[in-house]
């Protein structure tokens, strides 16, 4: 027979029961807020930044003509006889991203292709820290290496070469973006489900096979994503070329001379007694739309890359 609860023991378990949430509905709420604010703060100072390279773009160009921006051949807005030909600095930059995407593309997915499919898990769990390590490494020190190290030791084989240099610059560059191909490659390839490889296997492939007719098709699409990133780094590198390319603005595609990029322009001038409000000064801004539009292009092309190639698996 069962005995009846008491009246005071329903109250207990229907309180049990039913808890009061509004505790935990406030805490959520301030947590949500405070995220949203975070996330406010972080879009706002983006816009500002916009906002004020448009700004002071635009003053630039009141007193020097877009065409000539586009047409002159010579890039000296520091002398007196000025000349703001774009080009000059975006072909330095081009030469650059070229050599460093020339080593870190072929070495960063060999590598992560070695590390999702052929090293061992215990391995892997030392390695890809190791390398995501490397990439934490100042940049600064990668100048120096390039300029100390690297440049004296592609002398003694091409003695044309001169202290300051893109083909140094650039080869260090891309040391120096490698990690970061290498571990999002690798990302990408890891997401592949096992079910896929089992299926070439069952048909007879071998492992290579499997690899390159399976495998990389399945993670294209973060592979490219991989690869754009890598290249906007590339682009927008500051002191490794800043320390080893020097600081000649030259018009050309010759690795072996000193050039100037867009990014270590601007260090020169904001480290040097440029003043404030000069033409010479705007120019920093100018230069800086530039380099925004470029690595928007190319996130852009990223981001549309991603959404059209994705494969989904359930």
């Amino acid at each position: 027979m069962m005995s009846e609860s008491k009246p005071s023991e329903q109250q207990e378990n229907a309180q049990l029961w039913h808890p009061d949430r509004q505790r935990s509905k406030l805490i959520e709420l301030v947590v949500k807020s405070l995220f949203g604010l975070f996330a406010l703060v972080s879009v706002a100072t983006t816009i500002g930044i916009i906002f004020v390279l448009i700004f002071e773009t635009i003053e630039f160009f009141r007193e020097v003509p877009f065409w000539r921006f586009l047409t002159d051949t010579e890039w000296t807005p520091l002398f007196s006889n000025a000349q703001f030909g774009i080009f000059v600095l975006i072909s330095a930059t081009f030469l650059t991203s070229i050599i460093a995407i020339t080593v870190a593309l072929p070495v960063g997915l060999l590598a992560a292709i070695y590390l999702s499919e052929y090293a061992q898990p215990k391995l892997r769990q030392w390695l890809k820290p190791a390398l995501e390590i490397l990439a934490g490494v100042p940049t600064v020190v990668y100048g120096y290496f390039a300029l100390l190290f690297v440049t004296p030791l592609l002398q003694k084989f091409i003695p044309p070469l001169q202290g300051f240099n893109a083909l140094s610059a650039g080869l260090v560059l891309g040391i120096a973006i490698i990690p970061l191909v290498a571990s999002l490659s690798e990302d990408a390839i890891y997401a592949v489900p096992n079910s896929l490889r089992e299926g070439a296997y069952a048909v007879g492939a071998t492992q290579r096979e499997a690899i390159i007719g399976v495998v990389l098709p399945g993670a294209l699409s973060g592979i490219v994503a991989s690869f754009i990133i890598a290249v906007s780094r590339a682009i927008g590198e500051t002191m490794i070329v800043a320390v080893a390319a020097g600081q000649n603005p030259t018009l050309g595609l010759n690795p072996f001379v000193p050039i100037m990029t867009m990014t270590a322009y601007i260090v020169q001038v904001s480290l040097g007694d440029t003043p404030a409000g000069s033409l010479a000064f705007k120019t920093i801004f100018a230069v800086g739309m530039t380099l925004f539009v470029l690595t928007l292009i190319l996130n852009v092309f990223s981001f549309w890359f991603v959404r059209r190639f994705r494969e989904k698996y359930e």
